[in-house]
């Protein structure tokens, strides 16, 4: 697990631009009728944004409160676009996005504590026995 969260945090860019290139295609795509997919598609909004927030909260930048806030403003002008690109414009899915975001952000935050105290305390382990 710490490989791959070293991996995320060494490739977040990449990774996130990878991401929201995804999402934006994804919601502007043109299309006759929406596809069925299961959930909600409030949920769908919210777990979007949660993995997009996720890769650049991982890594923490000094500026990642303005990448949120990226993030945030991209999403509201995908909902502007959307009603001329055959889908619906929602407020509340601008509401899920930015609830995703911060989740997203959380959740990293909760992945640093646990995995920094873990490889802290494995060290410090491997010290003592030195």
């Amino acid at each position: 697990m710490i490989t791959l969260l070293s991996i995320i945090r060494v490739y977040w860019l990449p990774l996130s631009l990878f991401i929201l290139t995804f999402i934006t295609i994804l919601s502007l795509y043109l299309l006759e009728s929406l596809p069925f997919v299961p959930g909600s598609d409030k949920s769908h909004h919210f777990i979007a944004y949660a993995v997009l927030m996720f890769p650049a909260a991982l890594k923490k930048p000094k500026y990642l409160p303005f990448i949120g806030l990226f993030f945030v403003g991209w999403s509201g002008a995908i909902e502007l676009i959307q009603p001329y690109a055959n889908r619906y414009g929602e407020w509340l899915d601008l509401a899920a996005n930015t609830a995703g975001i911060v989740c997203g952000l959380l959740i990293a935050l909760v992945v640093n504590r646990v995995f920094n105290d873990q490889s802290r305390a494995n060290y410090k382990n491997n010290q003592s026995e030195k």
